[in-house]
């Protein structure tokens, strides 16, 4: 299996996060402690692989940062979904603003966690908690505890007792996100093969979709990565050509 039980006796040479977690799960009473798995796990589907179950049982822990009030926004979601941050905004963010990225730093911050390890719970500050409802598929789940290879076993509608977060409908539809992606190909296809003749004053391929994938690390609007979106105003006219060369064969790719 690659992992071994956490007990008493080694409390004291687990790292940290995973000491505060075990804590906080014998104050609640939890029948599970934390087990560390072997450094060769680093995905979730390897974490899976691992434990011998299925990815959509493994508790991915996403943050976010709410722009409002610099907040984190924690989702628990399954590890076989993709977060809907449209969805996570309308549920998160009230006042109508929107989440931001949630870079290494404010995580460690927020949550006292590195990111890979946070837990649902025993964060250093209160955070604002979502849980997939898709999770609810599985009478077991693994969640992080406080380590990239530290989890520890427990039941969703536990998942919900011990943080006391709202079950939500927070994930991509798959159907929708199909559509969704065609129809971005179809525009910026059709946008680079008018331009194609160009060579000067060349047009930003965005299309007001500004969300980035996180299987691929480009745009979902645009195909771009977030450097050559960070970067597009002071590039040169051969560079910005060079980067519509690259989502061309980007959406190729995809669409193979």
């Amino acid at each position: 299996m690659g992992a071994y039980n956490v007990c008493r006796s080694e409390l004291k040479v687990l790292p940290e996060g995973v000491q505060r977690v075990t804590a906080m799960l014998e104050k609640h009473g939890h029948p599970h402690s934390p087990m560390m798995l072997d450094d060769a796990a680093r995905t979730a589907q390897q974490a899976a692989d691992a434990l011998g179950i299925m990815l959509g049982q493994i508790a991915k822990s996403i943050i976010f940062r709410r722009k409002s009030d610099d907040a984190a926004v924690l989702v628990i979601t399954a590890g076989d979904q993709r977060v809907d941050e449209r969805k996570v905004e309308a549920l998160a963010c009230p006042d109508g603003k929107r989440l931001g990225r949630a870079d290494a730093e404010f995580v460690k911050a927020r949550t006292g966690f590195s990111i890979g390890g946070v837990s649902p719970l025993a964060h250093a500050t209160p955070l604002v908690t979502l849980i997939d409802q898709s999770l609810f598929r599985f009478e077991e789940i693994w969640a992080a505890a406080g380590h990239p290879h530290g989890v520890f076993k427990l039941s969703p509608q536990q998942l919900v007792d011990l943080t006391g977060a709202p079950v939500a409908d927070v994930v991509v539809d798959p159907v929708q996100a199909q559509v969704s992606q065609q129809h971005a190909i179809d525009l910026v296809a059709a946008h680079a093969h008018q331009i194609r003749a160009e060579a000067l004053n060349l047009p930003s391929p965005c299309i007001s979709v500004c969300r980035m994938s996180a299987r691929t690390g480009w745009c979902e609007g645009c195909f771009r990565t977030r450097d050559e979106i960070a970067g597009w105003s002071q590039t040169s006219d051969g560079g910005k050509r060079a980067v519509w060369n690259l989502i061309e064969q980007r959406i190729v790719a995809l669409q193979a």
